[in-house]
């Protein structure tokens, strides 16, 4: 009967580190100002290498700014607002980000909803000032933008990233366009229960399910979940380990293509 692949965005379709934590300074100079007026560029640099470390931890883009004034405290003692960054690691920020995040968001008096629009209005400005240095920010893995274009099966997107900066990426990077109502991005719901609605859509019975996700700890919620084992499940490689693992790539690229005898 064919085939269904929910994909997540970030981590499996496209290296997007460079552009959200260049967001995420941005973001935090804005929110923080007195923190952050002295970091000269060889600190950013230096905090913009190790989110390329860390970024796996993140579910929801608002933690990039977290992150970033994370690693900014464990470097300056003076501004240290935290019981948790004095020798704190990166080793242990990918061990117990879980336990760390809730602390910092108490301890800085910091609200989730307005980190998110915050984070979501940098963006957007950054988008509206100079489009294309936003967009080459971002890189697809190779092979992805092709393996979308001429995919015989059907796919969605189904992502913690708000869904007009997948959308943009999606169109001006990769040259792809998938409708809107494909989109599951941030504010559609947990990821557990958009594979629910997309198993039971009219159109989905039948097909063979796939869920390609870069985070282990979602993958783990979808198999606490008897109702989602249909769902055949992938874990992408990233972060530390290597963005896009290029096997990986060429697999989903595999997976996802079907080419015909007559093309």
């Amino acid at each position: 009967m064919g085939d269904l692949y929910a994909l997540d965005f970030d981590g499996v379709l496209c290296d997007s580190c460079g552009e959200s934590s260049l967001s995420a300074i941005k973001a935090a100079k804005v929110r923080w100002p007195s923190l952050f007026d002295g970091v000269n560029p060889a600190l950013e640099d230096w905090i913009v290498d190790q989110m390329h470390i860390v970024r796996p931890v993140v579910e929801t883009g608002y933690e990039n700014l977290l992150l970033v004034r994370l690693l900014l405290e464990t470097r300056i003692p003076s501004i240290r607002k935290s019981s948790v960054a004095e020798g704190l690691t990166i080793e242990e920020i990918l061990e117990n980000w879980y336990k760390i995040k809730p602390v910092i968001m108490e301890e800085w008096g910091e609200n989730r909803d307005a980190l998110i629009e915050l984070f979501g209005k940098i963006r957007d400005e950054w988008m509206d000032n100079d489009l294309a240095t936003w967009i080459g920010a971002n890189k697809f893995y190779p092979g992805v933008p092709d393996a979308l274009k001429f995919a015989s099966s059907k796919v969605c997107i189904v992502t913690t990233k708000q869904s007009r900066f997948a959308d943009a990426l999606l169109r001006e990077l990769a040259g792809v366009i998938i409708p809107p109502e494909k989109i599951y991005g941030l504010g559609t719901g947990p990821k557990v229960k958009v594979l629910k609605q997309l198993q039971d859509m009219p159109e989905h019975q039948g097909l063979t399910l796939h869920f390609v996700e870069d985070r282990l700890a979602t993958l783990k919620n979808v198999i606490k979940e008897p109702e989602l084992d249909k769902w055949n499940l992938y874990l992408g490689n990233y972060g530390s380990f290597g963005f896009g693992d290029p096997s990986f790539s060429h697999l989903l690229v595999w997976c996802i293509v079907s080419i015909s005898e007559t093309s």
